[in-house]
């Protein structure tokens, strides 16, 4: 991210999060005798913060493209080079420069990418090079990887897990349903984010009891906001505009096609601006549309296009029935709900019996903080409501505590709860289909079948019931290899949902750190400071806490508070 100027400010960039493994993929690339990478990924998905953060502290000089520049030879290196230069000539000038960052590649000029080009044939400087998704690039850059000169990393944009753990740093805790809404909204453009969540920080509200904000109601006006959908905001043509209308008031509803001009759809398909998928069914391309063209439409063409309560009243029953059988068949993969999503957004009041079939959907899925807020949105309309009483209940078990060291077991409601907390025998004839194979495997201690049974939840879209079946196999196998990937694939599940703490995951996670990582976390656990660590341990207070910094992104933790339950001792494999 960049600095950004408004009228009388400048912002700050936010807190670096997530992206961890690139970050160390990008950092490796500059180390031994690699001569460097190429990361090219969509425009505002964080390329240019995740290569600074890659050569902080490092000799690095650095360029980038302009458009203002692409016909000036040699223009993004007019501060290292002499002022009239050759090719032969500027590659021998700076063959001396160690490390050498070039930003938005795909705007250089043609000798500039000519000069990386051969900078990188003779692998004498040690190249970091970004470039956009998308846009044109000069074939002197886009040969550095399909010449196999550097490897090339794609960046995806960042996931809704990543995403939140970028929000608490920036903003502070949000609950799950704000953090879904602004990860849906950006896309996975980082600058879209920033501004969004500028536009409504002034809307955040206090969620009770949970120290978390939230935001509903409309998307803000704002002018990055207007500056972001602009394409559906200026539209000029009237039944364009008509039509892309229309389909916001349509939200989160099906259109239908015949209320529709055919030439007007045609044209805003070939701009980007709708998609029509198989069944026919038409919706704007980019999930802000429909929020700021609603926004900015006036009351009276609101009241003439908004749909019924009683239309959405009905696909939000459908949406809650198709959960239920998903349930029911043991499948919660993610599946589309876009009613329920936009009444929750929008600050509607969500009936208790959707409120509580989504939350259990999301628990099963692993996503407890999601199913805590979808419990609390039923709450709000019927605060005496038992099945989301029961749901709130279940999900802050799973995030506050490691949960009751000594469980009555007949007591539990669940017979799987059993096998979840390592008393198999108990639930065993109570339970079918994967969950009676996790009983089985648990019982004969079996890591491979473990495994399997881990395998089949992740499948089905169990992900914290995954972890903890990997979980489970690492003190089962007897074969440290297979302990350390059971471990991996658990700890990699295990980010995934939300803050999540079970016994079966207690402590796994440690054998992801360094062992001066797993020094430190532990004394931080037992909550010595960081001078008092610095001291045991002969360091800088200074290293002890890059240590710690680098330990909570691979934990997941964002303080102190997070680490007692991950530092408790790890069974060892047989």
């Amino acid at each position: 991210m960049t600095y950004e100027r408004d009228a009388t400010t400048l912002e700050p960039p936010w807190p670096f999060a997530g992206r961890e493994d690139e970050l160390e993929l990008v950092r490796r690339s500059l180390t031994g005798v690699r001569r460097g990478i190429v990361v090219t990924g969509q425009a505002g998905c964080g390329k240019t913060r995740l290569v600074t953060e890659a050569v902080r502290g490092t000799d690095c000089a650095r360029a980038a493209g302009t458009p203002e520049s692409r016909t000036i030879p040699f223009a993004a290196f007019a501060h290292l080079l002499p002022e009239s230069v050759t090719l032969h000539r500027a590659v021998q000038s700076l063959s001396g420069i160690r490390t050498l960052l070039v930003d938005d590649a795909h705007l250089l000029d043609d000798a500039s990418a000519a000069l990386v080009h051969q900078l990188a044939v003779h692998g004498r400087t040690r190249l970091l090079v970004v470039a956009a998704d998308g846009a044109p690039v000069p074939c002197a850059i886009s040969r550095l990887w399909t010449g196999e000169l550097l490897p090339r990393l794609a960046l995806e944009p960042l996931p809704g897990e990543e995403t939140a753990r970028l929000l608490t740093a920036g903003a502070g805790p949000l609950d799950a349903l704000t953090v879904n809404r602004l990860h849906r909204l950006s896309q996975g453009d980082l600058r879209l984010l920033r501004d969004l969540l500028g536009a409504v920080r002034g809307l955040l509200t206090p969620v009770p009891d949970t120290g978390e904000r939230a935001w509903r109601g409309p998307v803000p006006l704002t002018t990055a906001v207007r500056e972001r959908t602009a394409p559906v905001l200026g539209r000029t043509c009237p039944l364009e505009r008509e039509t892309l209308d229309r389909l916001a008031f349509a939200e989160p509803l099906p259109s239908d096609p015949d209320e529709l001009d055919l030439g007007a759809l045609e044209v805003l398909e070939s701009d980007g601006l709708v998609e029509v998928d198989d069944r026919g069914a038409v919706r704007l391309a980019h999930p802000l549309h429909g929020p700021v063209l609603r926004a900015a439409a006036g009351r009276l063409r609101a009241r003439r296009l908004a749909r019924t309560p009683q239309a959405y009243a009905a696909a939000l029953d459908a949406e809650s029935a198709a959960l239920a059988r998903r349930i029911d068949r043991a499948d919660v993969r993610a599946t589309a709900t876009p009613v329920g999503e936009w009444l929750v957004a929008e600050g509607g009041p969500l009936p208790v019996g959707y409120a509580a079939v989504r939350a259990r959907f999301a628990r099963l899925r692993g996503e407890v903080r999601e199913a805590a807020a979808w419990a609390r949105e039923g709450l709000r309309s019927d605060p005496r409501d038992a099945s989301c009483r029961t749901e709130l209940d279940r999900a802050r078990a799973t995030l506050d505590s490691m949960g009751d060291p000594d469980p009555d077991l007949e007591a539990l409601t669940d017979p799987y709860d059993a096998v979840r907390l390592g008393a198999p025998e108990k639930a065993v004839d109570r339970l079918g289909g994967v969950f009676a194979r996790h009983a089985d495997a648990l019982t004969r201690a079996d890591g491979p079948d473990l495994d399997e049974v881990a395998w089949e939840l992740e499948r089905r879209g169990y992900l914290l019931f995954a972890a903890e079946a990997h979980a489970q196999a690492v003190r089962a196998h007897r074969d440290p290899r297979a302990a350390r990937h059971s471990r991996t694939r658990a700890v990699a599940l295990a980010r995934r949902c939300q803050g999540a703490r079970t016994p079966a995951l207690s402590g796994l996670v440690l054998g992801e750190l360094t062992t001066r990582q797993r020094q430190i976390v532990t004394l931080a656990a037992a909550g010595l400071t960081n001078r008092q660590i610095a001291e045991r341990l002969t360091l800088s207070v200074r290293t002890v806490g890059n240590h710690l910094y680098s330990a909570y992104a691979r934990l997941g933790a964002s303080d102190r508070g997070a680490l007692p339950w991950l530092a408790q001792p790890e069974a060892q494999p047989a």
